[in-house]
């Protein structure tokens, strides 16, 4: 033992590190998402495999072992999309905002949730993070308008066009509205849930947003984020939640939103 730690490289601590990053950072993004379950399949054939190697399960142990030759393959295919949500967030980091804008727009977004669920209007709100949506934002109508309880109450109002689709919001701005979102192929998603709800967690699946989800059914608020979904948040629940993501804690304070709150 000792041996081994002298022979050790200052190199090989850090190699040691990066890789320890790399799956550390692997493992926060498949947490909660299809990719957990699939992992672990793979992880139960792989098993079987070197027991029936050991067993001398022949015919077994030839097909797993022909299944297991193309796995690097087979992993792509499978996890292709959860790939490109990696690939795309490499390198990529938000324009700073002041984050007085950004209180002011999650203040609206707050009071707006509260309302459509309030009155029974349906929602579907996309706060974009560090993962571009570009292509989600071009698949709606251009606004780049000023976010506001105002604007997004008369968007997803029945009487409006664009009520069905999804709106997208960067920074502090509606950068779009109507946009179609994937949804997700998730078969242990519960078949109550309706087409908004799994239109987010589609998104999230490829993603980092945050998805904020208005029934007019049940007049919950939903947060989807990472392929997980929190529902049945009360202004105050989605208020904290917004923060916490969004506003670093030293920027952040209960008189900054009581001001922004006192002035709508």
């Amino acid at each position: 033992m000792l041996d081994i730690l002298h022979s050790l490289r200052w190199q090989d601590i850090f190699d040691i590190l990066i890789v320890a990053f790399i799956i550390y950072r692997i493992m926060l993004l498949i947490r909660g998402t299809r990719a957990v379950q699939m992992l672990v399949g793979i992880f139960v054939l792989i098993t079987v495999y070197f027991a029936a190697r050991e067993l001398e399960f022949l015919t077994l142990y030839w097909l797993l072992g022909s299944f297991l030759s193309s796995i690097f393959l087979i992993i792509i295919i499978i996890f292709q999309r959860d790939i490109r949500r990696v690939l795309t967030q490499v390198g990529q980091t938000p324009f700073a905002k002041p984050y007085e804008d950004m209180v002011q727009a999650l203040v609206e977004i707050v009071k707006s949730a509260q309302y459509m669920a309030h009155h029974k209007i349906g929602g579907l709100l996309v706060i974009e993070r560090e993962t571009g949506l570009q292509d989600f934002i071009e698949s709606g109508i251009n606004l780049d308008a000023k976010v506001s309880k105002q604007l997004i109450i008369s968007i997803f109002h029945t009487t409006s066009p664009l009520h069905d689709g999804a709106v997208v919001i960067r920074n502090d701005r509606v950068r779009s509205a109507g946009c179609i979102l994937p949804l997700t192929k998730n078969p242990y998603i519960s078949k109550q849930l309706g087409t908004r709800h799994r239109a987010a967690i589609g998104l999230s699946e490829e993603t980092d947003a945050v998805i904020i989800v208005i029934s007019e059914e049940t007049q919950k608020i939903s947060l989807v984020q990472h392929g997980a979904m929190t529902t049945d948040l009360d202004e105050n629940a989605l208020r904290s939640r917004l923060d916490a993501i969004f506003v670093p804690k030293e920027h952040t304070s209960p008189i900054l939103w009581k001001n922004w709150l006192n002035k709508s």
